[in-house]
């Protein structure tokens, strides 16, 4: 599976610009996309929790999809965010992602329902089932309430268009776990920013990646040294990042990852309600992060990446 579908490396989970109006500012979304790809990122999430997939309505989904397909060029895959109430409602975004020619889709559990495990297998089966697309299993029980365990994953390896599983839940055994119940069957790929080198290690073959919009390169080298098994060469590095890796690991991560993207110039911390704007402390505490990450930034290793644009 692998091999057909070519999903490797840092992908990261893109962020949607908005207006101070908050309606969607689609130039500004083109212009983040076309920087990470400059950067030398693996592939676009498009539509994710970081991409407030949940504040978009469908033709502002459709409208991120399209802008994506046009500013990747086919040069790295573009995956789409699934995020709705009802089966029905995912399958029908699911073929608008089809219809743009997008790379894949990214499924989450049905949004709000506290599904049985066999009902959350078969939303998944029913929006795989809609389009030909393949399907990337989205689990985030923290955020999403719905655990896809690897239990109800291996059920779903009858299903050919699920390919992947994108594992949020921070419980790195489950790498292990779902090897163990089938094999190389799914493509593994971290989705918690903090564990991306253990889930590594564990086998995972690309990461869906917060942190990476704001630092992009920092992100891919950091993937690439840990595939290469360059732990020595790493260890540095991961403890230079992993104080801004933690706010990936909060509720209010959306809100953080646009303010240090904001810092670096590389988009706005605009965020739609119900999100609101880091305040107070809340920010000043962000905004020191930041502070001592760009004093310390470290010189990166060679791991193959293109010079930055």
């Amino acid at each position: 599976m692998a091999a057909r579908i070519g999903w490797e490396g840092v992908f990261p989970a893109v962020t949607t610009q908005f207006r101070a109006d908050f309606s969607l500012d689609i130039e500004a979304t083109r212009k983040v996309m076309a920087g990470l790809i400059d950067d030398g990122v693996s592939g676009l999430i498009v539509c994710g929790t970081v991409g407030e997939n949940t504040s978009l309505s469908r033709p502002e989904k459709v409208a991120v999809m399209e802008a994506a397909k046009d500013v990747a060029q086919g040069r790295v895959p573009v995956i789409a965010g699934i995020a709705e109430f009802t089966t029905a409602f995912a399958a029908e975004t699911a073929r608008e992602a089809a219809r743009v020619g997008l790379d894949g889709i990214m499924v989450m559990p049905a949004l709000v329902y506290s599904a049985k495990p066999h009902e959350t297998a078969a939303h998944f089966r029913g929006v795989a089932g809609a389009t030909d697309l393949p399907v990337m299993v989205y689990n985030n029980p923290p955020i999403y309430k719905n655990d896809v365990t690897p239990d109800i994953l291996a059920s779903l390896a009858d299903c050919d268009t699920i390919v992947c599983i994108k594992d949020s839940s921070g419980d790195t055994r489950r790498f292990t776990d779902m090897r163990n119940m089938v094999g190389e069957r799914f493509v593994l790929f971290a989705g918690l920013d903090d564990v991306v080198v253990e889930s590594v290690m564990l086998g995972a073959a690309g990461w869906v990646s917060g942190m990476s919009n704001a630092f992009p390169r920092e992100g891919e080298t950091l993937f690439r040294l840990a595939r290469a098994g360059r732990f020595e060469e790493l260890r540095p590095l991961y403890d230079w990042f992993m104080p801004l890796l933690h706010l990936d690991a909060r509720p209010d991560l959306v809100q953080c990852i646009k303010l240090c993207e904001e810092i670096m110039g590389r988009g706005s911390a605009l965020t739609r309600p119900p999100r609101l704007p880091l305040t107070g402390e809340e920010r000043r505490a962000v905004e020191d992060v930041m502070q001592k990450a760009l004093a310390t930034r470290p010189a990166l290793p060679d791991v193959g990446l293109k010079s930055a644009a």
